[in-house]
């Protein structure tokens, strides 16, 4: 992975100005949790700025403000809606985004009022999704980290991850875990996948699920990799109720928490780059994954 380019407020401004300078006289601060894709920045009050920090999350860029307007109308929560795209300048070398703002506190730090209703809503989020025409999306691939396709692309990192943890974790079963999975596959048609349902990319108000954010990884195909959050949010009845209501066969669950297993395990392994949220739960959710079902 290449080193990450220096973004900060003061190269926005210049990009602003020059690109778009209707918008120049507006504040420009960081948002406070700031993901590691992007780096992110409030316009004003009501917009807001993703610069892709490498090249390999630049790519996704076009993607979203192809598809996300195309999607939006079909769901029943709110999705980050583009206004304009950037083009590189002042230094900076990929396209960037300025999306309208959406209110809420992400899942990881909001209080939420009731975690299966939570579920329960989340769920038909899923739902919604997987029900839309998905002709001309944009298969796994790089772009999505490969998201949406065959967990065998990760194969190699997941058993070296499992070798080098083997004095820490129930390697037998994770080995279990991950070979049935990969002993199945998605035999039906394509579906829309967002990539990342993680508890940074779900914001809250008042106590309810009411966004979902951060399209990225998005693609057509396997939707398993979106059932992460049952084991990494979801505790014994809110992650009853998420089950429940989506209906995927115990292929796809399976593959789904391989998925999950298969992060967290590299998090653990020090084979990726994590943020801080990620780094101080990778082993409570490998204790979850591996938990006997």
């Amino acid at each position: 992975m290449q080193p990450q380019t220096h973004i900060d407020a003061q190269l926005v401004h210049r990009l602003i100005t020059s690109q778009f300078p209707k918008w120049k006289d507006l504040p420009i601060d960081p948002v406070a949790l700031s993901g590691w894709d992007n780096r992110t920045f409030h316009l004003g009050k009501e917009m807001l700025i993703r610069m892709p920090s490498q090249e390999e999350y630049a790519l996704q860029v076009e993607k979203e403000h192809k598809w996300l307007p195309k999607l939006k109308s079909h769901l029943p929560l709110q999705i980050p809606t583009p206004l304009a795209m950037g083009q590189p300048g002042c230094g900076y070398p990929w396209k960037w985004s300025i999306y309208q703002w959406l209110g809420g506190m992400s899942a990881d730090a909001a209080p939420i009022a009731n975690l299966s209703a939570f579920a329960a809503d989340l769920a038909q989020f899923l739902i919604a999704f997987h029900q839309i025409d998905a002709t001309g999306g944009p298969p796994p691939g790089l772009h999505s980290f490969y998201r949406g396709g065959s967990l065998a692309v990760y194969d190699a990192d997941t058993r070296r991850a499992i070798t080098l943890l083997k004095d820490k974790i129930d390697a037998p079963l994770a080995l279990e875990v991950w070979e049935t999975a990969l002993s199945t596959v998605w035999n039906k048609p394509p579906v829309w996948i967002h990539g990342d349902i993680s508890a940074g990319n779900l914001l809250v108000q008042n106590g309810k699920l009411s966004a979902v954010i951060d399209f990225g990884q998005l693609a057509v195909g396997d939707p398993a990799c979106d059932l992460a959050i049952t084991w990494t949010l979801f505790k014994e009845e809110s992650r009853k109720h998420f089950r429940q209501k989506l209906p995927l066969d115990p292929e796809t669950w399976a593959r789904g928490r391989a998925w999950t297993l298969w992060k967290a395990l590299i998090v653990a392994a020090g084979f990726s780059n994590p943020n801080n949220a990620e780094s101080k739960q990778c082993w409570r959710i490998i204790d979850e994954v591996l938990k006997k079902h």
